[in-house]
């Protein structure tokens, strides 16, 4: 039987159940922000959201199970700072997003989609912490800005459902 230990396989601190949960729960968290940019045909959508926020919590993830093995190691010359994941997973992040948001003119497209992705770290950084209550009410928060209010501003600010001249556009 093949054991992974033959390759230098570290034991991780979580079981391997807790792990795919975390890795899971992101994912899907992240699909259902995406599948809001997808059905607005956005350019950031359901896979780009799922990968972002499956990502950032295999990051969050790695960052405790290395924080314990240095700590199991008594490695007191690591520098021991898992929450510099954090600024990590957010530098990245803001990174990709930046490439969603286009300029042309005087409009700007994108904003909301990066601002998405955005979220889509934070949120896979939650459950990658295992902090699900976060990372679950705070997609219900995306789901109700972008779709939600969406929908109210296209109807009261937007009456043709075109933004006014000049008015960014998201």
């Amino acid at each position: 039987m093949f054991s992974a230990d033959i390759l230098g396989s570290n034991p991780t601190t979580l079981p391997v159940l807790a792990i795919t949960a975390r890795l899971a729960v992101a994912a899907l968290l992240g699909a259902i922000i995406g599948f809001e940019r997808e059905l607005r045909n956005r350019p950031a959508g359901l896979r780009t959201h799922m990968l972002t926020s499956l990502a950032a919590a295999a990051f969050t993830v790695l960052t405790f199970e290395i924080y314990h093995e240095m700590v199991d190691l008594n490695a007191a010359i690591a520098r021991l700072d898992p929450l510099r994941v954090i600024e990590a997973v957010t530098a990245g992040v803001a990174f990709l997003a930046a490439g969603a948001i286009i300029r042309s003119g005087g409009s700007i497209k994108g904003l909301t989609t990066g601002a998405g992705m955005w979220m889509a770290g934070a949120i896979g950084v939650a459950c990658g912490s295992g902090f699900y209550v976060v990372a679950g009410v705070a997609t219900v928060f995306v789901v109700a800005v972008t779709f939600v209010l969406g929908h109210v501003e296209r109807r009261v600010l937007h009456t043709n459902g075109e933004p006014p001249e000049g008015t960014p556009e998201r």
